[in-house]
């Protein structure tokens, strides 16, 4: 047994090594470094914070943490009324509704026909639309729905009090066929919101 007592004196310094750097590691995340699923990379930042010129303080619109949305996408639009939307049979989507989700997909079965309605809430919703102009999409302002719409090929926009979602129609055949049925979806979601 004695001729073990060096390989595992050995191999002990390097297990409390190895769990030494694991710990700092740890401790990273505790003091603002990036770590695993759950960390919020805003945690441990502090913003910078300047004077306006009546003397309020004001934090730069870069360090403004996104604010979280409080509309479950899958309330906006019901499976039925997605079924209605995509003339065809749609699943549930896979995970329960949870207060915070800010999207929601209903796909059609497997055996066909192609079919999917995406809804999506917040600042995703935004950028979909953000994106959609900087690449010169035809959007076509829809009158009386919301603060502000838009339908393009396949797609809705809605705006009301500053929150934006969208609501995403594929389907294999001509995007015109289902132009009237996307306006009404985004009167329904623009009702909701």
């Amino acid at each position: 047994m004695t001729h073990l007592a060096p390989v595992w004196r050995r191999a002990g310094g390097a297990v409390a090594a190895a769990v030494l750097a694991l710990a700092g590691l740890g401790g990273c995340a505790l003091f603002g470094g990036t770590g695993g699923d759950g960390d919020d990379p805003a945690a441990g930042v502090q913003p910078t914070v300047a004077a306006t010129s009546d003397g309020e303080p004001s934090v730069p619109p870069e360090q403004v943490a996104p604010a979280t949305t409080a509309v479950d996408a899958c309330t906006l639009l019901t499976r039925q009324e997605a079924e209605k939307l995509a003339g065809t049979r749609l699943a549930e989507p896979a995970e329960p509704p949870a207060p915070d989700r800010s999207s929601c997909t209903y796909t059609g079965p497997s055996t066909g026909p192609t079919a999917q309605v995406e809804v999506y809430v917040g600042d995703g919703a935004k950028k979909f639309l953000d994106i959609d102009r900087e690449l010169g999409h035809k959007l076509t302002p829809i009158s009386g729905v919301g603060d502000e719409s838009y339908a393009e090929d396949g797609t809705v926009f809605v705006s009301k009090d500053g929150l934006w979602a969208c609501v995403r129609l594929v389907r294999t055949e001509d995007p015109a066929v289902y132009r009237k049925a996307l306006e009404s979806a985004a009167a329904t979601v623009a009702g909701r919101l």
